[in-house]
């Protein structure tokens, strides 16, 4: 832990750097530039609305800001997963001449998609002023959410970055994964409503994105307060899973060069 907290801090201003070089990288030929970031999810809610309302013929209240809530949490969820599988493999022309703990490129990845996370979520809360969303106090509680979400984010991360390394198909199969968990998520419809009892519990306890989507639109739309015991035990188990992952990239990280 000692080594990890050392070195977080000795690469920190390598991250940052990575991070904005990431980003200016990736809309450097786009004429539309970092409104791209706002577009995408934008014509995603869009899309997905008219999925909900004239396909299914279901709503929700507020449903623009009902699915932008999830869709912006679970693309940063997804994007960094799939980005962490061939992270090692992506940068070997750094992690082969120069050593950084290779933990280092998952804190690039969270940082660059978190970014794009928050300037998406910038529209939430023009989308909520337009549609008069009733707002208290419980909105300071995304924070503690947001929180969570990036331990719970790099947790599963740090662990796929290294199986990554020596199971060549485990990104196809994280893909797959990804694909199922997203319509169990309920990004364009509510769990707690479309599914039954006990499984949507059942769902919402094993389904760590569906819980938190769940608990910052409760925050955000519905004033009321997260189901916390869940929250938290998620909390746990990224922490656990942080701490496993971690100590398999110390253990093994010399050789993921040679395995490449």
């Amino acid at each position: 832990m000692n080594q990890f907290i050392s070195d977080m801090k000795k690469y920190q201003k390598y991250t940052i750097y990575a991070a904005k070089s990431e980003l200016k990288s990736e809309v450097a030929n786009s004429h539309l530039s970092w409104l791209w970031w706002i577009l995408d999810p934008l014509l995603f809610m869009i899309v997905y609305s008219f999925v909900a309302v004239i396909v299914f013929q279901k709503s929700e209240p507020y449903l623009p800001v009902f699915i932008f809530i999830g869709y912006n949490s679970w693309n940063f969820f997804s994007a960094c997963l799939r980005q962490s599988v061939k992270l090692v493999a992506a940068n070997k022309p750094i992690v082969s001449k120069v050593y950084i703990p290779k933990f280092i490129l998952i804190f690039i990845k969270i940082f660059s998609n978190g970014f794009k996370m928050l300037i998406a979520f910038s529209i939430v809360v023009v989308m909520m002023i337009g549609y008069r969303v009733p707002v208290d106090w419980k909105v300071l509680l995304m924070l503690p959410l947001f929180a969570v979400l990036l331990v719970v984010t790099f947790a599963f991360s740090s662990v796929l970055l290294h199986f990554g390394v020596y199971v060549e198909d485990l990104a196809n199969v994280v893909t797959v994964v990804l694909k199922l968990l997203f319509y169990l998520t309920g990004i364009f419809y509510s769990i707690q409503k479309r599914v039954p009892y006990p499984y949507s519990s059942l769902l919402l306890k094993c389904n760590p994105m569906a819980l938190l989507v769940d608990s910052m639109r409760r925050v955000l739309i519905y004033q009321t307060m997260p189901d916390w015991a869940p929250v938290l035990a998620w909390l746990a188990i990224g922490i656990v899973l942080s701490v496993v992952g971690v100590h398999n990239i110390y253990r093994h990280e010399n050789s993921y060069v040679k395995v490449m």
